[in-house]
C-alpha cells in the first residue's frame, strides 16, 4: 500500500470519527462494489442518525465520513475522502425496510478513475439506497454518483453499485 493511500486511510478515519460525536451512537459500515468502469470499490464510513421526529416519525438524516477506495489495473488505483448527509425514510417502524437519498462531497487524491478524467479532485456525491434490517444491523444496496456538476471540464463522472452492512459501534 502506498504511503499517500495510508495518509488518506488516516485522514479519512480520524475525520469521520471527529464527524461522529462521542455522545452519540455511531455506525460503522462496509460496502463493497464496482464503479461504472467495473472498478472494484470499497468504502468504509462511519455515521450517526438524527431523528426528525417533529417533522415525520417515519424521517431521519444521517450523517457520515469515511474513505472510497478504487483497485485500478493501473498505476495505485485512487481514494477518496467522503462527507454524506442522507435523508432516510423507513417503511415500518424504526427497525424496518428504508429508503435513503443524500447529496454530499467527496475529495479524491487523483482527477482520474480508469479511463475517466474528473478535471477536480471535488466531486459531489449523489446517493439513493435501499436496506433491510439484518442480523443486528442494515443490510443496504446503494448506488452513488459523482461528478463535478460542470465546475471543470471534461466532467466524467462515474457511479458505484455497493452492496454494504451498517452495524452499530
Amino acid at each position: 500500500m502506498s504511503r499517500s493511500r495510508c495518509r488518506a486511510i488516516t485522514l479519512g478515519l480520524a475525520l469521520a470519527a471527529a464527524f461522529t460525536a462521542p455522545s452519540a451512537a455511531a455506525d460503522l459500515t462496509l460496502a463493497a462494489g464496482a464503479t461504472s468502469e467495473s472498478t472494484a470499490a470499497i468504502q468504509v464510513t462511519l455515521d450517526r442518525r438524527l431523528p426528525l421526529e417533529r417533522w415525520h416519525e417515519r424521517l431521519s438524516l444521517r450523517l457520515g465520513g469515511g474513505l472510497l477506495l478504487l483497485s485500478s489495473e493501473e498505476a495505485d488505483g485512487n481514494a477518496a475522502l467522503t462527507l454524506a448527509p442522507a435523508l432516510r425514510w423507513t417503511f415500518t417502524g424504526e427497525r424496518g425496510m428504508f429508503l435513503e437519498g443524500g447529496i454530499g462531497a467527496a475529495l479524491f487524491l487523483k482527477t482520474r478513475v480508469e479511463a475517466r478524467h474528473l478535471s477536480t479532485a471535488f466531486q459531489f456525491e449523489d446517493r439513493l439506497a435501499v436496506g433491510v434490517p439484518w442480523a443486528g444491523g442494515e443490510l443496504s444496496l446503494a448506488l452513488t454518483h459523482y461528478s463535478n456538476a460542470g465546475i471543470k471540464r471534461p466532467n466524467d463522472g462515474f457511479e458505484t453499485l455497493t452492496l454494504g452492512y451498517r452495524f452499530p459501534l
